[in-house]
């Protein structure tokens, strides 16, 4: 009897066990080298960041909740970080790779990132967030695909492919900094790449007629709204950053700065080569590339015109407005994604973000603002600082909730101030963002850690009686939110991550010269339900140096 009982709770402790490991998710191991390599993707020898010799970066793939062990070791002559755009670091801001929360990877030094695809799914990239090193490559696509038997609402595709797109520069993005530093603006960029290529050298994907496939693209550029269009096929988008949507089918899909989606395409076509035509938007000049689809059995190479994109700013904000979540598939979960409700739930707070471009000091400088505040980097991470309780370092409340009023008589705004911007929020406060662009040129918005839901956007000006044309109902949920010229973009953000948070301008040139601040999401407990304790191999540095990772003091109090 007492054997039985044995055997009994030592097959309980076996299956508990193998749960929680299977709750945990498995583990992917990566191990990066990043060091300087000569490419030449414009017919121009030039310097550029590679991952393992590879130029774009390695893929990163996985399910969700799976962990992503990646230890990377820095053998640039300079400091190094890499931030994932798009993985919501569920309470892990440790692991988000940007200056506010990481000290940068030293010279000849390593340092291993813990993270997890906790309740994600969709399209994202990686990028490399100090200096302009993002001008230089760096970058590669992350996919984080649904868990087995979580429904998929479309049949398995015959294959994917990766379209990594973006403007690009044959100028060292050192020299490119330079610019910047002294006041100037960048020139136009020199072309576009697809996959690193440019045509007619490009990238290629086979297809076998008949079938269909999935591509998923991230604009990893620096400033460019870039149209994707495939010569002669339709495309059915069918995912967001992370969101399934409704299955429209386009021509072609503008895919902003920063952002990500992915579309399926029947290889429908009579079997031949077929142009992927990249081309910039809103721009006063036309860039193309090209890449090929490829049919097996092809009986001769693309040919034909080139197809035009859309040309007006009206067509653009009709297809962002058709863009909206399929409320009834499943997410990283086999519930719906329309069962959170949030077109319902109360707003606590109203935040009004406007960007500015205040022009060259008496110095030469050139800045960009958010609210009236141009940002400056601090000496230490402010994670580490909120952390360590080390005064001097921030301010809390350093950003306004709404832009500055114009100056009395002359109308024009207030001069800009430089300061280490941190904006404070309650956790698991509920929030409306009003993004407001009073400028000639589109912007794009990035919000680490959190999704938004996209529930208004048009041209003109924001009031209060926008409100009524919210979509309560099905917004799509993204990471990454365009705002159209003399437009305004309104989103719903659930507060729900804590940790320190960079919101920015994914206009590269805008964030590295003030477009971005903090967003602290902030709760008084000290509990593992609500956020991760600092890893045991942080980096410590600036006024954190001689901290000690073990060591929790209070916070920094309101």
């Amino acid at each position: 009897m007492a054997g039985s009982k044995t055997e009994a709770l030592f097959f309980l402790l076996v299956c508990l066990l193998v749960v929680s490991a299977a709750a945990e998710g498995p583990y992917r191991s990566y191990d990066w080298k990043v060091t300087y390599g000569d490419i030449n993707p414009l017919g121009t020898p030039q310097q550029a960041i590679l991952i393992n010799g590879q130029f774009p970066g390695p893929k990163i793939e996985c399910q969700t909740d799976d962990n992503l062990i990646i230890n990377v070791h820095n053998s640039l002559p300079e400091p190094f970080l890499l931030s994932w755009n798009g993985l919501q670091q569920r309470k892990n801001s440790w692991q988000d790779g940007v200056s506010g929360t990481n000290c940068p990877i030293p010279p000849g030094q390593n340092f291993t990132y813990h993270m997890q695809a906790k309740d994600q799914i969709g399209s994202f990239f990686y990028f490399p967030s100090l200096a302009f090193h993002k001008a230089a490559g760096g970058f590669g696509a992350i996919h984080i695909g649904t868990r087995p038997l979580i429904p998929v609402p479309f049949p398995k595709p015959a294959d994917e492919y990766t379209l990594l797109i973006g403007d690009w520069y044959t100028t060292n993005h050192k020299d490119l900094q330079g610019m910047l530093d002294s006041g100037r603006e960048l020139p136009f960029p020199d072309g576009i790449l697809i996959n690193g290529k440019r045509s007619p050298n490009g990238a290629d994907f086979t297809v076998e007629q008949g079938r269909t496939y999935r591509l998923r693209i991230s604009n990893v550029g620096l400033q460019n709204t870039l149209n994707v269009m495939i010569q002669d096929h339709s495309m059915t988008l069918v995912e967001v950053e992370g969101t399934h949507t409704v299955q429209n089918s386009y021509t072609s899909l503008d895919v902003h700065v920063g952002q990500s989606l992915s579309v399926l395409f029947a290889a429908d076509r009579p079997a031949r080569d077929y142009h992927v035509v990249v081309s910039t938007r809103f721009a006063n000049a036309t860039l193309r590339s090209t890449a090929v689809v490829r049919y097996a059995g092809s009986s001769g190479p693309a040919f034909g015109s080139l197809p035009a994109g859309p040309g007006d700013v009206e067509s653009s904000l009709d297809q962002a407005r058709s863009i909206r979540t399929n409320l009834t598939a499943s997410g990283p979960r086999r519930n719906p994604q329309g069962s959170y409700h949030y077109g319902s739930i109360n707003v606590t707070r109203t935040i009004r973000l406007a960007s500015s471009s205040p022009g060259l000091s008496a110095g030469g400088e050139r800045r960009y603002a958010v609210n009236g505040v141009s940002f400056v980097e601090a000496d230490t991470p402010l994670k580490l600082a909120d952390y360590y309780n080390i005064s001097g370092v921030f301010r809390l409340g350093s950003i306004p909730d709404a832009p500055p009023a114009a100056a009395a008589g002359d109308g024009a705004a207030e001069e800009e101030r430089r300061e280490t911007a941190v904006m404070d929020s309650d956790h698991r406060s509920f929030v409306e963002v009003v993004l407001e662009n009073g400028e000639d040129g589109v912007q794009s918005w990035h919000l680490d850690g959190h999704s938004v839901f996209v529930v208004g956007m048009d041209l003109g000006t924001w009031s209060e009686e926008s409100r009524d044309s919210y979509n309560l109902v099905d917004a799509i949920s993204r990471c990454t939110v365009q705002v159209y010229p003399r437009g305004w973009t309104a989103v719903l953000i659930a507060l729900d991550n804590v940790g320190m948070w960079n919101m920015r301008s994914e206009v590269w040139a805008r964030r590295y010269l003030g477009q971005q601040f903090y967003l602290r999401v902030y709760t008084p407990t000290h509990s593992l339900r609500d956020e991760l304790p600092i890893p045991d191999n942080a980096l410590l540095c600036g006024r954190a140096a001689a901290a000690s990772p073990s060591r929790r003091p209070a916070r920094l109090s309101r």
